[in-house]
């Protein structure tokens, strides 16, 4: 296992990357561990749950940020290939072998660990990766320029705004007319989800990762391939920083002004969010950059960060399976395992609410112990 050509999947050493884009991955995926494991989500910090509706909180810039970077990774990776000459064919099965790997693990996080086919959950989070990695690896391996991406970008996040703002919803009628826009259930994103996969939907009646709510997160993924760009290209340090962080705020205050009319929304991805967390996204990329490649500061802090970051997706899968394995193991006749632990020990630390986040920075810990082990033997599982 610990051979390249051991099998396909993995690698003893990491491909030709940024510093900054690991470490900063590894923050992403540490927080996303994080957020997902409360020790108790109605008693856990506001900052550490999602938004229930409109608005957003910390913990909605994880999603898109790191869709943001696979798409940056992708710039640099599809370079380092050019550059060896790799063929098209031999991309293409990497591509389609690695959509295929996301959807299926996907799957198995989705169905953990009783996989009732009848109701197994087809949409997740896994599966947008998948989504969106297949079609901004094709349009990465289509062209380099930047035009088509700009133009693919904006097509993306103003056609997802007509669709959601003035298409009818069959059977309801005009968004905003007969029915408040960005209703919970009545939207054109939920109705598709509940014709497509009627009794598979993570809510019910509607599925924070849809089918129709694919299009933008693809936008996001797409400023990860301009930011990627642009930091490869010939130009100062400095004047990438300054880029970086002026289209940062741009998009963020663009986001914050379009959010008056077409509110902010994770769940359905609005193209609004896509604007503000793509430019709290960029500008965390330029501290990243300044601080690790301008600065240098490079010191035993950032190990932590690169244990998490250059095994992502395998930790992320295998917090997930934990997640699922300690709530559906019975401790007794009413309490989960973790139930049981954080009502036992954790709640009377401090606040119900501290008590919930050492919960949580436990649960990361754990999680880091397999990531820790595959990183000391230089294994780099590519899911």
């Amino acid at each position: 296992m610990s051979s390249a050509t051991a099998t396909p999947f993995l690698n003893t050493r990491p491909s030709s990357r940024l510093l900054s884009i690991d470490v900063l991955r590894g923050l992403t995926v540490a927080f996303m561990i994080l957020v997902n494991n409360n020790g108790n989500n109605d008693l856990a910090y506001r900052a550490l749950n999602h938004s229930l509706w409109n608005g957003f909180t910390p913990t909605d810039l994880v999603f898109p940020t790191f869709l943001f970077i696979m798409g940056i990774s992708m710039v640099l990776s599809f370079s380092a290939h050019r550059a060896k000459a790799t063929s098209n064919t031999v991309m293409l099965t990497s591509i389609g072998r690695r959509f295929a790997l996301l959807i299926f693990f996907g799957l198995v996080v989705n169905g953990f660990p009783y996989f009732h086919l009848d109701t197994l959950r087809i949409y997740g989070v896994l599966q947008r990766i998948a989504v969106c990695y297949l079609l901004a690896a094709l349009l990465q391996l289509v062209t380099d320029r930047i035009a088509p991406r700009v133009v693919l970008f904006f097509a993306a996040v103003i056609g997802y705004w007509v669709l959601l703002r003035f298409v009818p919803v069959p059977g309801h009628g005009i968004p905003g007319r007969d029915f408040p826009l960005l209703d919970h259930d009545i939207n054109l994103v939920a109705w598709l989800d509940r014709h497509i996969f009627p009794h598979r939907l993570f809510e019910k009646t509607r599925d924070p990762e849809g089918l129709l709510s694919d299009i933008p997160a693809f936008a996001s993924t797409i400023l990860g391939l301009l930011a990627g760009a642009w930091i490869k290209q010939a130009r100062p340090a400095g004047q990438k920083l300054m880029g970086l962080f002026g289209a940062g705020i741009a998009l963020a205050v663009a986001g914050l002004l379009w959010s008056q009319s077409f509110p902010i929304n994770k769940k359905l991805w609005t193209s609004s969010y896509v604007l503000y967390a793509g430019g709290l996204s960029i500008l965390l990329l330029a501290v990243a950059y300044y601080v690790i490649e301008i600065r240098q500061l490079r010191g035993r802090w950032t190990y932590p960060l690169l244990v998490f970051g250059t095994n992502a997706i395998t930790v992320y899968v295998i917090s997930e399976l934990l997640s699922s394995a300690v709530a559906v193991f019975k401790v007794n006749q009413t309490q989960s395992f973790q139930v049981y632990v954080y009502s036992h020990y954790f709640i009377h630390l401090g606040t119900p609410a501290i008590g919930s986040l050492i919960y949580s920075l436990l649960f990361v810990a754990v999680c880091y112990v397999p990531a820790w082990l595959l990183y000391r033997k230089r294994i780099f599982i590519k899911l």
